[in-house]
């Protein structure tokens, strides 16, 4: 019995989490910290980026993505300083939605090792956020 609780917590945990963020925000009408993400993801051009910025938004993973225009790149790869440009796209996210979403880029990305790196939203627009919470579906 004790295992049959422990599955069902985990398995309901986002949908009561998200929840639990939506009562708070509605009580004290304030934001809670870390609920929604923001990822940073590059692409070798635009029409990569648009591509794979269309599928995120097609599979409801992100409530908005920017596309920057190309950027000047500088890292390291197989023991040596590389230089090029690259597009930049900023996904919008539930922090709980992270997982899925490098988990697709991954699986479509043309690069061997896409860089997609996140970081917790800690404070914004309260309107925004719980537009972006409507625009995208609970786990």
């Amino acid at each position: 019995m004790s295992c049959l609780l422990l599955v069902l917590s985990v398995a309901m945990y986002p949908g009561l989490w998200s929840i639990g963020v939506q009562l708070h925000s509605a009580f004290t009408g304030s934001y809670a910290p870390g609920h929604h993400s923001l990822l940073l993801i590059n692409s070798p051009n635009e029409l990569a980026a648009k591509d794979i910025g269309r599928a995120i938004m097609e599979r409801r993973l992100a409530a908005s993505i920017n596309i920057l225009a190309r950027t000047s790149t500088m890292y390291y790869w197989k023991g040596e300083i590389q230089d090029a440009s690259e597009v930049l796209m900023l996904v919008k996210t539930k922090t709980s939605r992270i997982q899925q979403v490098m988990d697709f880029v991954r699986s479509v990305h043309p690069y061997a090792n896409p860089e997609v790196l996140s970081f917790l939203v800690e404070d914004g627009s309260l309107a925004y956020m719980k537009w972006m919470d409507e625009a995208i579906p609970d786990d």
